[in-house]
């Protein structure tokens, strides 16, 4: 189960990103191809969460970008953010489904990180290094240009290996019951108009 788990995020996020760069555009609407509410489906999802906000992140570094424009993108940045939190539990709600019967053993320990945490590193990684790979490929730049991106795409791609192989072993010693997972909610406070002092100081 867990390489199959590793062999779909990458069909997934490699399908994510190449829909999204058909029209490369922000505001196309997503065409999630999966069943809702089904595991391929949040992953479509995230890293399409992902891929929209990388480039968001590179519109308003613009530096000739309008402040207005630039204040409502930093708020789609906001609810991209919780968006995206909020997806990533929802994923982890699906592993502690799947792993709900495993009898965790005597001395099983916790990983530093859930599993749909490391799912979030690995949509992310995955648009690095597409855009990485753009660079390599870039007929406008020098060559030095594309000899340091090809060394900085070597590095993502001998990261995305051992990432993958992480979330394997993971995945495989939460099934196994020597870890055990715990999820907790991100209880983001800059959202909430309860804990925000900026936001109820103006009620």
């Amino acid at each position: 189960m867990q390489n199959n788990f590793i062999q779909l995020c990458n069909t997934i996020f490699e399908k994510s990103i190449a829909d999204y760069h058909l029209k490369d555009n922000v505001d196309t609407p997503i065409a999630n191809p999966y069943p809702e509410k089904s595991i391929e489906y949040w992953l479509y999802l995230k890293n399409w969460i992902d891929t929209v906000q990388w480039h968001l992140e590179d519109i308003i570094r613009d530096p000739k970008i309008d402040p207005v424009e630039a204040l409502a993108i930093k708020r789609r940045i906001d609810k991209s953010n919780q968006d995206r939190t909020d997806l990533v539990e929802l994923i982890d709600s699906y592993f502690l489904d799947q792993y709900r019967q495993t009898n965790v053993l005597p001395g099983a320990t916790i990983n530093t990180e859930s599993p749909a945490w490391a799912v979030d590193r690995y949509s992310i990684l995955f648009l690095k290094i597409y855009h990485m790979q753009e660079q390599v490929d870039r007929q406008d730049a020098d060559p030095a240009h594309h000899a340091a991106c090809a060394n900085k795409l070597s590095v993502l791609l001998e990261q995305k290996q051992d990432l993958s192989t992480a979330l394997g072993q993971l995945l495989d010693d939460i099934a196994a019951g020597r870890k055990y997972m715990k999820t907790y909610k991100q209880m983001k406070m800059y959202n909430d108009p309860a804990l925000n002092p900026v936001l109820y100081a103006n009620k």
